[in-house]
């Protein structure tokens, strides 16, 4: 039979994609350009044909042009759609000084993390992720970039979360990326992150239509007859690949009627019913020797290489084989790639291949494809693929080899982690002999859908493991009681966290000392939560006394380091300074390795320290946490890291790196999957960009509505926060009715639902709100609650900040209900560091009595920035309450008080 006609190739119909195509093209880098376009329709309507003629008209044009597929039977493969776009681009370039080594998994695929579980690979996903931004950008400085993605709809877990990276991050420069994808079979964090980005203008998307019908005939059937070619038309619904399909089959002797593919009446495989049949027709006449030939080259992938279709298609011989593979590329079954490996034509072909392979042959090419991989010494993240699907049965040998790679993926594909495990676990016999390896894999396998952003399945995992756990599982079970309470932390069930860390420690007999200092701490991490540290302030001092007593640093560092975050969150500044000193003594005497046992201890402690004031050591231990987190993989300590980084930079009007670091805090937490994180993350992104974004600007507004939407309706001091902050946005954008209804529904008529240290800031702005509105009575109450609230911590004085001129927003136009006093003018003055304090600003005090002020100020400005009122000013940029304050930490009266995992 011969090969299809070169008609084949032809593109008809898509001359309005084209155009849109070249707009994007002339305008790459530019402002209000798209940096992502998204080709969706259903199977065979013309994707990948598409995506060549745009990929051969950037090269026109001068770009340089990758292209990687995505593939549907190695979607467990990390980053596998990249690495082969990557493989086009000169090696010399990337082993260049200028490719940073942690976007190597992504560059040169699996056979590059085998250091990652040892601890000397990239554990930071988050950081391969910018390093491959840099790699995109510098390819793209000469003469532009693009990278052309085909068939996403079957990309791993990895590679799609790279994408979402590069959709809300995208490279510098003229850098584009062109995804293809079926639009019913698009995975949702896919269809999510493509729509988010059509929502911010970064994502253009280019849905495919069917042909035009007069169009198609002309082009590609007008040697046949009029009423044939309208009935096959007719029939193919103007799908491409069906028309030509039915075209291919019309012209060697079938006829056309009775071959209506229907659209939606897809096989196991995916390929449509009529489509399947017209291309298993194909197969009919292969001889013994080309069927196993094409077997093998549908089984084995991307290693259908022609050394190993020799090893996969025995007892057929050299010669053989040559003469199936040619006999096969001239029927348009068999395509080679430019490195040599041999595919199908189309995938939908390959799919139907595959799956009408016998099992026992699939099974045996995957075998002796991993058997050959593992004597040219490859390991075994590249070998798991194979192992996988090779297995019929429980394998010790294959177990380990799927359990070293899970290892290998943790940190940077932990998706793929989770799925390999799961696997191992499947086929493992469930009996005693094996009862400890299922818990160790069994809990493994939790973390990494835990790090993976499947909080919930990893939960449900935990609690399955508890549940089994023996009497001589006590280390294995502390261990997973304290994984669990994170997970129900992360979830929002903080209470339920709390009550399942009481229950363990006070059983009997109870926990060993290292368990007992960690369930303890979990435990006041979980009260910080839900506003409650005083609760637990009596087992945090016996966690402290256990550390101590069993010669535990990194406990006594850690419960110091709680303890001081909770003491100034309850506004007990001068017990916070204790704790505080005595945590950083011991934390800046332990080595990184020390430290990356609980690195938790560095995100208490700076946050304390930002707290606190004291900003340079702050900094210094976030970025100490930071790089030891990224370092190690402990993925779930960076948001509330590079969040008191943000706090730190905001207060110290370094506003730019501020949002940097907010921004990557809330990529991180969507990664995690938590929504409590993830509305914490954007309570900071918010309250930056009001300072940093001009007046008039909605991004603080709609950023922190979303921070109110991701918290829910859950009552914990997430949801709080989140509420305050949406307070302080409406006001800046001249709402005062929406902030004070926001603010009171977060800590309830009268604020007690908000911790203590931040009340007397929340009821300042609510002074400001009553007086915009001119309930003047109103304002007089909240001043004069406000100041009760700060005599109670025992503040003397009330202080707002701000950094550079003035300048009156509309929004705060208000006419005094009374003549300001004397005494209540502002004295301006600036005040010296105070120890470890980092950068000062400009400050305005003043003199709080107990009435209602009788202006509101005018606004500040912070650097450069726009002008904000004062209040939201005082509170985004510096400290609102002064240093004699109990509570220093009420630099912004709508931030949290705590930090905690």
């Amino acid at each position: 039979m011969p090969g299809w006609d070169g008609t084949a190739t032809m593109l008809v119909g898509r001359s309005e994609e084209l155009r849109r195509f070249d707009s994007v093209i002339a305008g790459l880098g530019q402002d209000g350009v798209p940096a992502v376009v998204d080709i969706a329709a259903d199977a065979g309507m013309g994707k990948s044909r598409l995506l060549s003629e745009l990929c051969a008209r950037a090269r026109q044009r001068g770009l340089t042009v990758l292209r990687g597929r995505a593939t549907e039977y190695e979607r467990h493969t990390p980053f596998q759609t990249f690495t082969d776009a990557f493989a086009d681009v000169d090696r010399a370039l990337l082993d260049s000084d200028d490719v940073s080594e942690a976007a190597a998994p992504v560059l040169y695929g699996a056979d590059s993390v085998q250091d990652a579980a040892s601890g000397t690979g990239n554990r930071d996903r988050f950081g391969l992720y910018r390093a491959v931004t840099e790699v995109l950008t510098r390819l793209g400085e000469r003469s532009g970039l693009v990278m052309a993605l085909d068939d996403l709809h079957w990309a791993d877990p990895a590679s799609l979360e790279l994408l979402d990276h590069l959709i809300r991050h995208p490279a510098s420069g003229r850098v584009l990326l062109v995804v293809a994808r079926r639009e019913r079979q698009t995975p949702h964090p896919l269809a999510a992150a493509l729509t988010r980005g059509v929502d911010s203008a970064a994502v253009l998307r280019m849905p495919l239509r069917p042909l035009p019908e007069q169009d198609s005939i002309e082009a590609l059937a007008c040697d046949l007859p009029p009423g044939d070619a309208s009935k096959i038309y007719e029939s193919s619904e103007g799908n491409p690949l069906y028309l030509l399909s039915l075209l291919h089959a019309y012209r060697h002797g079938a006829s056309s009627r009775g071959t209506t593919v229907r659209a939606h009446d897809d096989t196991a495989s995916g390929v449509p019913s009529g489509l399947g049949s017209l291309l298993l027709d194909e197969l009919t006449a292969l001889t013994e020797a080309q069927r196993r030939t094409v077997e093998a080259v549908a089984v084995l992938g991307d290693h259908a290489t022609p050394a190993m279709l020799s090893l996969t298609t025995r007892p057929t011989t050299a010669e053989e084989l040559d003469d199936c593979i040619g006999a096969l590329a001239r029927r348009d079954l068999l395509r080679r790639g430019s490195d040599g490996r041999w595919t199908l034509r189309h995938p939908l072909l390959r799919a139907l291949v595959y799956e009408n392979t016998p099992a026992p042959r699939r099974a045996e090419i995957h075998r002796g494809a991993a058997d050959e991989l593992a004597r040219a010494g490859a390991f075994a993240a590249e070998r798991a693929h194979h192992v996988e699907r090779s297995l019929t049965g429980w394998d010790p040998v294959s177990a380990a080899v799927l359990s070293e790679a899970a290892a290998q993926f943790a940190h940077t594909a932990p998706a793929t982690a989770a799925h390999l495990l799961e696997v191992v676990l499947r086929l493992m016999p469930d009996t005693p002999a094996h009862a400890q390896q299922r818990g160790e894999l069994t809990l493994a396998r939790a973390r990494a859908l835990g790090v993976g952003g499947s909080l919930r399945e990893s939960r449900d995992l935990l609690h399955t493991l508890i549940s089994r756990s023996g009497p001589d599982d006590a280390s294995l079970r502390g261990d997973a009681i304290a994984l669990c309470a994170m997970m129900e932390r992360h979830l929002g069930h903080c209470p339920e966290a709390i009550a399942l860390l009481q229950r363990e420690l006070v059983r009997s007999p109870g926990p060993e000392p290292r368990q007992a200092v960690s369930l303890g701490l979990a435990l006041g991490m979980a009260a910080l939560n839900t506003v409650s540290y005083p609760d637990v302030r009596d087992d945090i001092e016996r966690t402290l006394a256990t550390a101590r007593s069993h010669g535990d640093l990194m406990g006594e560092t850690g419960a110091l380091a709680l303890g001081s975050l909770g003491e100034a969150y309850e506004g007990q500044t001068e017990a916070a300074r204790r704790f505080a000193d005595a945590a950083a003594g011991l934390a800046d005497g332990l080595t990184d390795p020390n430290l990356t046992e609980l690195c938790e201890s560095l995100v208490w402690l700076a946050w304390a320290e930002a707290l606190l004031e004291r900003y340079t050591d702050a900094e210094r231990h976030a970025d100490r946490g930071l790089d030891i987190a990224r370092r190690s993989g402990q993925v779930h300590v960076l948001p509330h890291l590079l969040s008191s980084k943000a706090f730190v930079h905001l207060n110290t009007c370094r506003l730019p790196s501020a949002l940097e670091s907010a921004q990557e805090a809330e990529s991180v937490a969507r990664a995690i999957g938590s929504s409590d994180l993830l509305a914490f993350t954007l309570c900071f992104k918010a309250l930056i960009l009001l300072p940093h974004r001009p007046l008039g600007d909605t991004r603080a507004l709609l950023t922190a509505e979303e921070a109110v939407a991701a918290a829910g309706g859950s009552r914990h001091w997430w949801a709080s926060l989140a509420g305050c902050v949406l307070g302080h946005t409406a006001l800046v954008s001249g709402d005062p009715h929406r902030a004070q209804d926001a603010i009171l529904r977060a800590g309830g008529p009268e604020l007690l639902g908000l911790q203590p240290s931040i009340r007397p800031g929340q009821l300042d702005t609510l002074v400001s709100t009553a007086l915009a509105i001119g309930d003047v009575e109103q304002a007089a109450r909240w001043a004069a609650r406000a100041v009760e609230e700060a005599d109670r911590m025992g503040c003397t004085a009330s202080a707002g900040r701000h950094c550079g001129p003035r300048r009156r927003s509309p929004s705060t136009r208000v006419t005094p209900a009374r003549p300001q006093t004397s005494s209540s003018v502002p004295r301006r003055r600036t005040h010296p560091p105070a120890r470890g304090s980092g950068r000062r600003t400009p400050c305005c005090w003043r003199r709080p009595r107990h009435r209602p002020r009788a202006t509101v100020r005018a606004p500040s400005r912070c650097g450069s920035g726009p002008a904000v009122p004062p209040t939201t000013a005082a509170r985004t940029c510096c400290p609102t309450w002064p240093r004699s304050c109990a509570p220093k930490p009420n630099r912004h009266p709508a931030l949290p008080q705590n930090s905690t995992n």
